[in-house]
């Protein structure tokens, strides 16, 4: 295993991390026996840095992955978020970002997970009518009553993460990123650099589209949250089917699986750069972390830019409403 590090002085991290969420909801059924046993095998593999979110099957992730840290919680660097208010019956009810919510939710999480101290806590989506300052000013005062160690945003825009940064250190933004997502590519990663802080891809394999396994939306299960996503829809999924098709070509020169190509492009783009894979099966994440032997070399990252330039996916990434909520 490759690790790389957090922002300025922030946590040690594997170059690969590990994203729970499908294993609680979203991505149609899923099994919890199998979840553990794929959370297992990553931190057997090396991979220290496992990311979660109280909004996951309302609490169920977090819970999960408590499960799993049991007995060994000195070997993983845990990540979770707060900020998506979600009622008992799923339903969403917004964003809350007042300092006296980030606490409670904090306590919550750290009952969840069955642990002392939140290593990596991150706002899940920035609330417009909290000012930033108010709500990581609270999250800075769970760092100094020792319950949080390092604090993240998570689709942040430039200015607020400016602002954030004003308040209190910022190690690291969550925010969507690859080969068919490369928004941040502009201000918003120059921003990070600037500032120190370190950028974990969400997404990195363009939830799932990037592994080549995704031909039709009848793929997907009848629960699963993509089959609402704009670019699996029609002539959008038709065009970015087109992308896949040179990727592929591009790995196959390689000698490595679509996924591993994706990966081993985003781990190029900069040792700040920690993308976390979503599966909830062991075989895909032992595919995954093999990016890590995956050598590209100039010519190969310009082929790769060639197939999948900067806005070459048609379709936005999110239904309508849920844009309004990412980089505010």
């Amino acid at each position: 295993m490759n690790f790389r590090t957090l922002g300025r002085q922030g946590p040690i991290v594997s170059a690969i991390g590990l994203g729970c969420m499908g294993m609680s909801e979203f991505y149609g059924s899923s099994n919890e026996e199998q979840s553990l046993r794929t959370i297992d095998q990553a931190i057997e593999l090396g991979v220290n840095f496992i990311d979660t979110a109280d909004m996951y099957g309302i609490g169920h992730n977090e819970k999960l992955l408590g499960r799993a840290l049991k007995g060994r919680r000195d070997k993983v660097v845990v990540a979770t978020k707060f900020g998506n208010v979600r009622g008992l019956d799923g339903s969403f009810k917004g964003i809350n970002g007042k300092p006296s919510y980030v606490k409670e939710a904090c306590e919550a999480s750290l009952k969840r997970l069955g642990v002392d101290v939140i290593d990596l806590y991150y706002q899940h989506r920035v609330d417009p009518e909290t000012p930033i300052e108010e709500t990581v000013g609270a999250m800075a005062d769970l760092v100094k009553q020792g319950k949080v160690r390092f604090l993240g945003l998570s689709e942040a825009s430039p200015q607020t993460i400016r602002r954030a940064c004003s308040v209190h250190p910022i190690n690291a933004l969550q925010t969507e990123y690859s080969l068919w997502t490369r928004d941040v590519e502009g201000e918003i990663l120059s921003a990070c650099r600037e500032l120190g802080i370190g950028f974990v891809p969400y997404s990195p394999l363009g939830r799932g589209f990037l592994t080549g396994r995704i031909r039709s939306i009848e793929n997907l299960d009848q629960g699963d949250f993509r089959r609402t996503s704009p670019r699996f829809q029609g002539d959008n999924l038709e065009h970015n089917l087109g992308i896949i098709r040179r990727l592929e070509e591009i790995a196959t020169a390689k000698k490595c699986s679509l996924a591993q190509l994706s990966l081993a492009w985003l781990l190029a783009q900069g040792k700040d750069i920690v993308p976390i894979v979503g599966t909830r099966h062991s075989d895909y994440l032992a595919d995954n972390l093999k990016a890590l032997s995956v050598q590209l070399s100039q010519e190969d990252l310009a082929r790769i830019n060639e197939a999948a330039p900067l806005g070459a996916a048609r379709g936005q990434r999110y239904p309508e409403e849920a844009m309004k909520a990412v980089n505010r």
